[in-house]
């Protein structure tokens, strides 16, 4: 263990040193904030230790082997919603816009109902490590989880960016280093938990950073209300009376300017969670249907609880960081860039220990999260894409294990790079854009097929490819990437979201070829749904936790 920490603190001191040379020391470095950000990595590659130790077999590796009981579960998924990119990029939202950054906060929590009353159970019963399991049930294995793994790997990757940039930034402030080298740093780190840890250690460290950031959230919240004499009338008055909106702040409309933009973000809010590949594993992860809903019934209570408290948080930093100039550079512009509002007002209310605090949660939030995506994405090129369509089911455990491990390594590079191309955007608004493209390729496939007795496997292949497809085209043709990233004068596609059309269009794809499809096999399929109905009902069938 002292070598693996050798190893990792020696890049880290190298980097340092290259930062403070080329920069000049133009900013301080806070010492408290490193400690404790130092003592939070150096606490979770000790939990990777201790959950490497006890990952023995490939359950254990994909799903800690279905022991974890709702409630832990339940933590590690709130764990999972409110990440960074929730806590860092809603904030900044809130701060900026006012009222339009409360729509990514409630958009992601009315998706929870719909985890909890249509896909929980039923995914726990029918799946084993993916949702590939549940989809490919009674069709065709090959082509199925073929998209499936795209899919997969498409979200996952397009989410890690997202967290990666937020990562980026954080560490950018914190120890005054170039964002590559904080971005290279964050790759190495998460494709060391994934490696070496698993699930496991994923959804530890994932439950132990959710409690640090909900009491942390918490302690903000208070301070703030305490700033303004526990007045949410006399915070929300000092908000408007000092932002450069005002009133307009208050009001909807500023961040989507027209009611497509807003139905579409809403509907991938919505659904793009029941998509996402990192928190459907997560119902695997414990032992029978009963523990996966009390789990989405425990985050629910969890998210909602944070989702309040950031709207303090969010409103409370316009007065609080909006106006205290030694928040700001020479340009006038916030330091660290928008995204790092929340981390600002932690300093504002708890002076540099709580930054440290904070930082470090906030870090390690990250690093959760993208461990759990790289795992989700390693998952599908080894399970679905090596062990069972490679290989047919001929591959052993520790095959499958050694291919996810490379997997990891090869998506951690891709997030890395990633994460470079996308510095300058809200990670919130990115997230946004996940969610959407996770609404069209993930969810109608899965939906149907659980729902649905008509779906054959020509209906899912090609659902799924067209809604990968068309969200992909869409969202770079719209302002956000054809504008933004690629510096283009007009974008060639409106809309920022595409939501409403990549995912109308999956499920019409769907439909459409899998009613027209008349062969033996169609028929075959629609014949098993009965068999596939009892045992999501029933649990009869579903594997149960390891024994160890």
């Amino acid at each position: 263990m002292s070598r693996l920490l050798a190893l990792f603190l020696l890049p880290l001191a190298v980097v340092t040193d290259l930062a403070v040379a080329a920069d000049g020391a133009s900013r301080p470095l806070n010492w408290n904030a490193i400690g404790m950000f130092m003592v939070f990595v150096l606490f979770t590659l000790g939990v990777t230790r201790w959950a490497a130790l006890r990952t023995r077999s490939a359950s254990d590796f994909y799903t800690a082997g279905g022991g974890m009981t709702g409630f832990q579960n339940g933590l590690a998924i709130a764990g999972d919603m409110i990440s960074a990119a929730s806590f860092l990029g809603i904030s900044a939202m809130m701060f900026l816009n006012g009222y339009d950054g409360l729509l990514y906060a409630l958009g992601v929590l009315a998706g929870w109902p719909i985890i909890l009353f249509l896909i929980a159970e039923r995914l726990r019963n029918l799946g084993k490590y993916t949702f590939a399991d549940v989809v490919s049930y009674r069709l065709e294995q090959t082509p199925v989880r073929l998209t499936s793994a795209f899919g997969t790997l498409t979200v996952a990757l397009m989410y890690l960016v997202a967290q990666m940039v937020g990562a980026g930034k954080l560490i950018e402030l914190l120890f005054g280093i170039d964002y590559l080298y904080a971005v290279m740093l964050v790759g190495v780190l998460m494709v060391f938990y994934v490696t070496f840890g698993g699930m496991l250690a994923t959804t530890w460290v994932q439950i132990i950073k959710a409690v640090m950031l909900l009491f942390g959230t918490t302690f903000m919240a208070f301070m703030v209300l305490k700033h303004f004499g526990f007045s949410t009338e006399a915070m929300f008055a000092g908000a408007t009376a000092v932002h450069a909106k005002g009133n307009a702040i208050m009001a909807p409309g500023g961040l989507l300017s027209n009611p497509i933009d807003a139905i579409s973000l809403g509907l991938g809010m919505m659904f793009g969670t029941a998509g996402l590949p990192h928190i459907l594993m997560r119902f695997f992860t414990v032992s029978d249907a009963k523990e996966a809903r009390k789990s989405v019934f425990y985050a629910t209570g969890f998210i909602g609880y944070f989702y309040l408290l950031l709207i303090i948080v969010g409103f409370g930093a316009i007065v609080m960081v909006g106006t205290d100039p030694t928040f700001r550079d020479a340009s006038g512009a916030i330091i660290g860039g928008g995204n790092m509002i929340a981390v600002h007002l932690a300093q504002a209310v708890g002076g540099n220990l709580f930054l440290g605090f904070i930082s470090a949660v906030a870090f390690a939030t990250i690093l959760a999260v993208v461990a759990g995506l790289a795992l989700s994405g390693a998952s599908a090129v080894s399970h679905d894409l090596y062990a069972c369509v490679m290989r047919k089911g001929q591959a052993t455990e520790q095959q499958e294990m050694r291919v996810s491990r490379i997997a990891t390594l090869c998506i951690g590079v891709l997030a890395i790079i990633l994460g470079l191309l996308f510095e300058s955007q809200n990670i919130a608004f990115l997230s946004g854009l996940v969610l959407a493209i996770a609404a069209s390729v993930n969810f109608p496939v899965l939906f149907l097929s659980m729902y649905w007795k008509g779906l054959t496997t020509r209906g899912a292949v090609v659902g799924s490819l067209s809604g990968l497809v068309s969200a992909i085209v869409l969202l770079v043709l719209s302002p956000a990437v054809w504008v933004n990233v690629m510096h283009h004068d007009k974008a060639l596609f409106p809309y920022s979201n595409p939501a409403l059309f990549s995912m109308s269009l999956a499920f019409f794809s769907a439909w459409l070829f899998s009613v027209t499809d008349t062969s033996p096999r169609a028929a075959l399929e629609r014949g098993r749904y009965l068999a596939q109905f009892i045992r999501s009902m029933t649990g009869i069938g579903a594997s149960g936790a390891s024994k160890h």
